[in-house]
């Protein structure tokens, strides 16, 4: 009897002690390395026009093209050295129309951040939406029951050298806009858009969001 109780005892303390290892992993593996006041974080936004915008790019770049009633937003984020590697994490910015929690789908970049600066999206990002509501223009958009659209493209930062972070957004203008389908469009106002920069790790593990403009 008493060798079956110990035996039992034995079983219960490893069982304990795997889910403690469990969550102390989970924890490890989930904690941000650090936040994001290491950074030391600025930014800027402002309108501007075609040749403002190549000329903040660079002649070896390319600046959205933009005429008539099209708009173009100069954005710029920098942040200090952190103290570790991103180590296949990567930074995410964030340009959100919070008119309509859209964002744009073309951006420009300084050719020489080009290997380090991505534009796109990445379904793992709408991990963003469930832990930060303020930042739920982030994510996909749902637009049926069971369906989701991309929701444009943000900036991918695989480089923690790249700051400080210039680019460029285009604001199209939408003659008849679709209340049901709505993008990014001109006329923008900047008290309309919010600047975000979010950081995950290698795993999609979502560190934090940091609120940068709007």
């Amino acid at each position: 009897m008493t060798w079956r109780w110990t035996r039992s005892v034995a079983v219960i303390s490893a069982a304990v002690l795997t889910v403690v290892a469990v969550g102390a992993w989970r924890w490890w593996h989930n904690h941000p390395p650090y936040g994001p006041e290491a950074l030391a974080l600025t930014s800027s936004l402002s309108l501007v026009t075609y040749a403002e915008a190549q000329a903040a790019l660079g002649e070896e770049a390319h600046a959205p093209f933009a005429s008539g009633r099209d708009q173009l937003v100069l954005g710029r984020v920098s942040w200090q050295a952190p103290p570790e590697p991103l180590d296949g994490g990567y930074f995410a910015v964030f340009l959100i129309d919070k008119r309509t929690d859209r964002k744009p789908e073309v951006f420009g970049v300084p050719a020489p951040q080009e290997r380090a600066v991505g534009v796109g999206s990445a379904g793992v990002e709408n991990r963003i939406v469930e832990r930060y509501s303020w930042l739920h223009g982030a994510g996909d958009v749902r637009v049926g029951e069971n369906e989701w659209r991309s929701n444009g493209n943000r900036l991918y930062v695989s480089d923690e050298k790249a700051s400080p972070l210039t680019f460029v957004a285009l604001f199209p203008y939408v003659a008849e806009p679709d209340p049901e389908l709505p993008v990014v469009s001109a006329p923008v106002a900047l008290a309309d858009l919010l600047l975000a920069l979010a950081y995950l790790g290698p795993d999609g593990q979502v560190y934090w969001a940091q609120r940068l403009q709007g």
